[in-house]
């Protein structure tokens, strides 16, 4: 045994000193595979490429591994340096600074911030859905739960296992879950003394006889919902570039629903819970921002067809043609300023003031509304306006609370245009299929509008009805919201904005098609060279 350790000893440090210095062509090896895989990387090798690319993971995963070597084997050996920027190649001051500039953004920003992207589900059809949902992962192990988009409203937050009078089905075609707090590794409970409890821009928040931070919520169709919150972590895909986006968590405070009334029981449109985006600290937009990982703007696009879905992003959507409103200060909606309504360019013997906060409650912008309402004062004249325009195509009929006319020559074409027209130039034009749902075809069509008489308060709501197949900004930081038509089904830009500049734009559509699954190679990739890296340095 004595005989053998040395030339044990010996055949071990030979084999380490030949890894170390076959580093030059290891490194090259890695890239040679990295750039067979992802070959349309291989003309383009920027200074980032080891940030924003999969080849890029490679190598950086390749020079870990040499590293490890030389670590285990305890060697003296010399790792070879490269210049990044060839000494014949020559480079402007800006250059450089831009260079470096980068560099700094990498080393500087943590957490990584970037566009968090959130897919879109249902539809604007009240006969069909009727809302507009989207998927968002709770917990350790993060878990997925379906949420109802809802500007109007502060506070994220899903039914929990507890729970009396939450839907068991729901008939979107979903399968309902339910967040268990005693299974989430990383859950804990809000108290009463937690100052994040009083910290909602709504005043719900209370205190339960057991101290914990609870709260209770009331909504315009009589539905209510109430419960405690938990802060727990919240997972996410932001994105970085067109082709690349990292998983992420954050810690987040969101309710978890105990009671259930009204028609957050019915299994009709049955969702897990509610995904507040209002200004309240407390909303989905507040807390990711604060933390740096996500600009204080968001947008969505929600397409009008019978298939629905869109997009929705915590960035900005760059459409050339936006037009921008100011939004109402000190309000804890969406409330802007829309000052008239015209029917085929006749503007409406409305006061004005009907729309405001000083005789109501204003004009609010809410996707947790699926049609659109008027006060008395502004739906009157709106319902005689459009019957007078089509009054030689059909008559004027009543379907439940809907204002409908069988058209018997002609197709929706013969309905009136109309433009909402808001403070600061801006004008909302609504065609026909905007404005109007059809509800039969037998030989002549019923089209109903969708703005609804709202009688019991002065309010003015503009709902899903006229919000979907437009691009709409929420600017927090200019306090202003923006709308554009667009085909919601197309690509878009997207910009993380900060403070009023923006950072990168990118293609999110290019990024659904090819970015996750580039970023999964990627992930599996890196996890088995760690691995290797691992088995490598216990051996040795």
């Amino acid at each position: 045994m004595q005989i053998l350790i040395p030339h044990l000893i010996k055949l071990i440090t030979k084999m380490c000193k030949t890894l170390v210095l076959s580093s030059e062509y290891i490194i090259r090896t890695f890239q040679l595979a990295a750039f067979s895989l992802f070959p349309q990387e291989e003309k383009v090798r920027t200074p980032e490429m080891a940030v924003d690319s999969p080849a890029g993971v490679i190598i950086i995963a390749a020079v870990l591994l040499l590293a490890a070597t030389t670590l285990a084997c305890g060697s003296d050996a010399v790792l070879k340096l490269e210049r990044l920027i060839p000494p014949n190649h020559e480079l402007g001051l800006t250059e450089l600074r831009a260079f470096d500039s980068a560099r700094h953004g990498r080393l500087l920003q943590s957490p990584v911030g970037g566009v968090v992207n959130f897919p879109v589900d249902g539809a604007s059809d009240p006969f069909l859905v009727g809302l507009y949902y989207t998927k968002v992962k709770l917990g350790t192990p993060p878990r997925e739960f379906n949420v109802q988009i809802d500007t109007g409203s502060d506070v994220l937050w899903v039914s929990c296992t507890s729970c009396n009078g939450c839907p068991k089905t729901s008939e979107l075609q979903i399968q309902l879950s339910f967040f268990d707090p005693g299974v989430s590794s990383s859950a804990s409970l809000v108290s009463c003394s937690d100052r994040r409890c009083y910290s909602n821009f709504q005043t719900e928040s209370g205190c339960s006889p057991n101290n914990l931070c609870s709260y209770s919520f009331k909504y315009g169709d009589g539905s209510g919902t109430s419960g405690y919150y938990i802060s727990d972590f919240m997972s996410f895909d932001t994105v970085i570039t067109s082709t690349l986006a990292i998983n992420s968590s954050a810690p987040f405070v969101f309710g978890c629903s105990n009671l259930q009334s009204g028609d957050l029981q019915r299994p009709r449109r049955a969702v897990d819970g509610i995904f507040g985006l209002g200004q309240g600290s407390l909303s989905v937009i507040s807390q990711l921002a604060v933390q740096g990982l996500a600009p204080r703007v968001f947008s969505h696009c929600l397409k009008g067809d019978k298939s629905g879905g869109g997009i929705m992003v915590l960035g900005q959507i760059k459409r050339p043609d936006t037009v921008y409103t100011p939004l109402v200060p000190s309000q804890p909606h969406y409330n802007v300023n829309l000052q008239s309504i015209a029917v085929n360019g006749q503007i409406l013997p409305i006061d004005p003031s009907v729309f405001t906060i000083a005789t109501g409650d204003g004009t609010i912008i809410d996707t947790g509304t699926t049609l659109a309402y008027l006060p008395d004062e502004a739906y009157s004249p709106f319902i005689q306006a459009v019957a007078n325009a089509v009054s030689q195509y059909g008559r004027p009929i009543t379907y439940e609370s809907y204002q409908c006319f069988e058209i018997t020559a002609g197709d929706v074409d013969v309905f009136p245009q109309v433009s909402l027209s808001f403070a600061g130039g801006a004008s909302m034009v609504l065609g026909p299929r905007a404005y109007l749902q059809i509800f039969s075809s037998s030989g002549s069509s019923i089209w109903c509008i969708g703005f609804q008489r709202m009688s019991h308060r002065r309010i003015t709501i503009l709902g899903d009805l006229v919000l979907k197949d437009k691009v709409v900004v929420y600017d927090l930081v200019r306090q202003r919201i923006g709308w554009a038509e667009y085909d919601c089904s197309l690509e878009v830009n997207v910009s993380a904005s900060r403070g009023g500049r923006s950072k990168d734009v990118i293609n999110t559509g290019q990024w659904r098609e090819s970015g996750s699954e580039s970023f999964n190679r990627s992930y599996y990739l890196l996890q088995l060279v760690v691995f290797l890296v691992h088995l490598f340095a216990r051996f040795l």
